[in-house]
């Protein structure tokens, strides 16, 4: 649990280290072109989730955040014997909750900064706390269904 806990507060750092950044020397949709029609960095204020889902919901969406985190520790981490790499796709996961989760208690929302064009496709905007909960949720994803074999299955 202590590599887990390591993990978490440094994504948490990292996290609002970024986005005080952000903060002091972008005022709110001000931003700068990083790579012209791809990357740009924009401060915005998101109330909502993903593509600003249940936006305005700010006691929603910090209930659905500790219910979470809640759920990660009673149904994956407690009473698990975890291989170090899971023990840091948990720590990068709960890092990044916990950074989203802080913005919205002590600001109301959370500082979005990271804004991406592919394709002519204008992506929502987003911050390091999201890029560590989409990331570590694929890799659990992987390692939980991906090239297991069944046991089941007899080679003919």
């Amino acid at each position: 649990m202590k590599k887990i806990c390591s993990i978490s507060l440094i994504c948490l750092i990292i996290d609002q280290f970024i986005k005080l950044l952000i903060t002091i020397n972008f005022k709110l949709y001000e931003g700068i072109v990083v790579i012209p029609n791809f990357f740009s960095i924009i401060r915005v204020h998101n109330t909502g989730a993903a593509w600003s889902f249940l936006t305005g919901n700010t006691f929603a969406l910090i209930l659905l955040s500790l219910l979470a985190l809640v759920a990660i520790y009673l149904f994956f981490i407690k009473n698990t014997e975890l291989k170090k790499l899971e023990k840091i796709i948990y720590g990068v996961l709960i890092g990044g909750i916990l950074g989203n989760l802080i913005d919205r208690i002590f600001r109301g929302y959370v500082v979005d900064f990271l804004d991406f064009q592919i394709f002519k496709y204008n992506f929502p905007v987003f911050n390091f706390a999201d890029i560590c909960i989409v990331l570590s949720v694929l890799a659990i994803l992987i390692l939980q269904f991906g090239g297991k074999k069944s046991e089941d299955v007899k080679d003919n």
